[in-house]
């Protein structure tokens, strides 16, 4: 975790996020060796107070995490979704997704980031193929016919066959290397925070849409003494989300019950509360000269969906089966027909699913009576047919479509 002078590596990945880190420890899982740059403190960064979200992590996505060594470090951490229910306001009608429709698999997990950044560390500490330089900045990545090169900060650099960009959404890397991306601010933040309530949550997660944006209970493992715990994602105008972040806890809770009802019983805060902006951002092009984009710097999406983190280990798992393929067979992994093969298989997901995320929002973030009425009707049309509702929970689960090895969890 030092800064180095000069370093030769096969790929320099540059933002040591959840996406740059997973995708360091896959790539070490094909043989391939990797160099992450992170301007962050990893110490910091595995403090309770750095970052306060928890992700939905699909059954695919977890099978990723598994494949690449970090479920025996996260199971104890990781709550089963086994029912999903989507409701729009206070309507009666709401779209029910239970597990047991498909087999006996979750349909995927919450575990706090917290975890699982932990966990990353902790398997980094065990696999000499990943050099982590932190904390360190990027000041310029460039690229001739042969190598991808990282300038640090601090001096030094950093050489490479490829780099990718795993640096979130505004992604100097990706602007420095003259990839465009469309994007635009939600005028919305996520406000998150743990509640600690009366009722068991049965391992069902809630997303009620209301008009000023989705409202999600998310299921959090109980404690060692019983006590039942959940992850709240609220979207909230940003004019009005410092204000109710600043609320007193008893005020604050009470806005909660006001917004979910009492069906987790009485719910009082069990820690701190965070908020952030929520953007969308599209990037024109997957791939540049000796460069991969991954993660938020490929994709930011809404919350909508619980969707972006494993939308990001998507990316993962293709590009370390693209790369560890191409390496087998003695090629150069980050020559264009490499990565342009890495960029047809994201393509298509990633602005399908952007496009879907952002247009949920755009449906359901309203109060207009003839809209409210259509979204009632839609979601229990595809609640009662039974072909049409299980090809949406296999899509929620991360099973369905050219899926790579890791997600289907077979090794690399």
């Amino acid at each position: 975790m030092q800064s180095p002078t000069d370093i030769s590596t096969d790929v320099a990945i540059v933002g040591g996020g959840l996406v740059g880190l997973s995708l360091a420890l896959a790539l070490a899982r094909g043989g391939i060796g990797s160099c992450v740059v992170d301007p962050d403190d990893p110490a910091a960064k595995a403090a309770d107070a750095f970052d306060g979200r928890g992700s939905a992590i699909a059954l695919g996505s977890a099978r990723v995490l598994q494949a690449i060594g970090l479920w025996p470090h996260l199971e104890r951490h990781a709550e089963p979704i086994l029912d999903i229910r989507v409701s729009d306001g206070d309507s009666q009608l709401f779209l029910h997704y239970d597990h047991r429709d498909l087999g006996s698999d979750p349909f995927g997990y919450i575990i706090e980031n917290r975890h699982i950044r932990r966990a990353i560390y902790a398997c980094l500490t065990q696999e000499p193929r990943v050099r982590l330089v932190a904390p360190e900045s990027a000041a310029a990545v460039t690229a001739d016919s042969t190598h991808a090169r990282v300038r640090l900060a601090s001096g030094g650099t950093i050489s490479a066959r490829l780099a990718v960009a795993c640096d979130g959404r505004p992604s100097p890397t990706r602007k420095a290397a003259g990839i465009g991306a469309l994007g635009w601010n939600y005028e919305q933040h996520a406000i998150v925070c743990a509640i600690r309530h009366e009722k068991p949550h049965c391992g069902i997660a809630h997303e009620r849409f209301l008009p000023a944006g989705p409202f999600a209970v998310l299921p959090l493992p109980d404690a060692p003494d019983g006590t039942h715990f959940s992850s709240i994602v609220w979207t909230e105008r940003a004019e009005l989300a410092q204000m109710f972040v600043e609320l007193p806890e008893d005020e604050f809770a009470e806005e909660i019950h006001e917004r979910f009802g009492w069906g987790l019983g009485r719910i009082s805060l069990a820690g701190p509360r965070w908020r952030y902006p929520l953007v969308f951002v599209q990037a024109e092009s997957a791939t540049g000269p000796r460069l991969a984009l991954a993660g938020d710097a490929l994709h930011g999406i809404h919350p909508i969906a619980g969707q972006g983190l494993n939308l990001g280990l998507r990316d993962v798992a293709a590009l370390a089966e693209v790369l560890t393929d191409s390496a087998r067979l003695g090629l150069d992994i980050g020559a264009a027909d490499t990565l342009e093969r890495y960029s047809r298989w994201r393509g298509v997901d990633t602005v399908g699913l952007s496009a879907v995320t952002d247009g949920l929002l755009r449906l359901f973030s309203n109060d207009i009576a003839p809209l409210k009425l259509a979204r009632d009707v839609g979601l229990t049309v595809v609640d009662r047919i039974a072909p049409l509702k299980r090809v949406f929970m296999r899509d929620a689960m991360g099973t369905l479509g050219k899926l790579p090895r890791l997600m289907k969890g077979e090794a690399l």
